[in-house]
């Protein structure tokens, strides 16, 4: 299956079913239980998770290829596994012990991160680091020693989100924190209905689309895609396609397929993404 983007056909790719940044002072806070279908956190070594790590290589390779550290993850509409894509992504960025990882919740009218990770509701994360001048983005960066993931939850509610993303400070603290981290993961708003998922273009380096298989419309995919700029999209991720484990996988993925079930996150939905050739 192939879906044609504004930038040309992009090739199709089944899945199968941190140390603290140098300089950076991030505080540790109560590490809760992240939510069961988090499973590159929750069950690393299950055949969900590996999907998770195929998105990891195509991202390390942009890395290697065009220095690029700092990638949004974001969909064309509400609702469609956007969050848990990014957190699933982070979760095995973070998987390599040398590796330097920053989750960022930028989905200021909406923002989940904090909940899907189990951590307390009334962190000061982005919007306090923008609104307040004295603010420094080690005081905002939570540490979670566990999973070798440092993590910015979206911090106080805010009625001027617009503001929020546009603004230069924004631009900055992403600007500083490419010093600090190798891989910098942004979940982004939805690119559609409003605006504020736009802003981020300038601060990143490339999207990764997120699509409800079976229910996204494809005109609304297709619009998503004219919002951007043909080289900064990344790929699509196809969330909760039900195609079951290909014979690609062949020994390997039997041998996992008897360790830890049948390809499935726990929600019951494989992913499949498409990604650019």
């Amino acid at each position: 299956m192939k879906l044609q983007g504004r930038a040309g056909a992009i090739s199709p790719v089944e899945f199968s079913g941190q140390q603290a940044a140098s300089g950076a002072d991030e505080a540790g806070v109560p590490e809760g239980s992240p939510e069961e279908h988090l499973v590159s956190l929750v069950a690393p070594g299950s055949i969900a998770a590996e999907q998770y790590r195929v998105l990891r290589h195509v991202l390390e390779r942009r890395r290697l290829e065009a220095s690029a550290g700092v990638f949004a993850v974001s969909s064309a509409a509400a609702g469609e596994g956007k969050t848990t894509t990014a957190i699933n992504l982070a979760g095995a960025l973070a998987q390599g012990h040398e590796t330097r990882v920053l989750l960022i919740d930028a989905d200021l009218r909406l923002p989940s991160v904090a909940a899907q990770l189990g951590l307390p509701a009334d962190l000061p994360g982005l919007v306090d680091l923008v609104a307040d001048a004295g603010a420094e983005l080690r005081d905002v960066v939570r540490l979670l020693p566990r999973h070798n993931l440092a993590v910015l939850p979206a911090g106080r509610t805010t009625r001027t989100p617009y503001e929020i993303l546009r603004s230069l400070r924004l631009a900055e603290a992403v600007g500083e924190a490419r010093g600090l981290y190798d891989y910098i993961l942004i979940d982004s708003p939805p690119l559609v209905p409003l605006p504020d998922g736009r802003l981020l273009a300038r601060s990143v380096d490339g999207f990764l689309l997120v699509v409800a298989a079976h229910h996204t419309q494809r005109s609304l995919v297709a619009e998503a895609l004219d919002l951007l700029e043909p080289q900064q999209i990344i790929g699509i991720v196809f969330n909760g396609y039900d195609r079951p484990l290909s014979s690609y996988y062949g020994y390997y993925g039997a041998y996992l397929k008897a360790l830890h079930g049948d390809g499935r996150d726990r929600s019951g939905r494989p992913t499949r993404t498409m990604r650019r050739a």
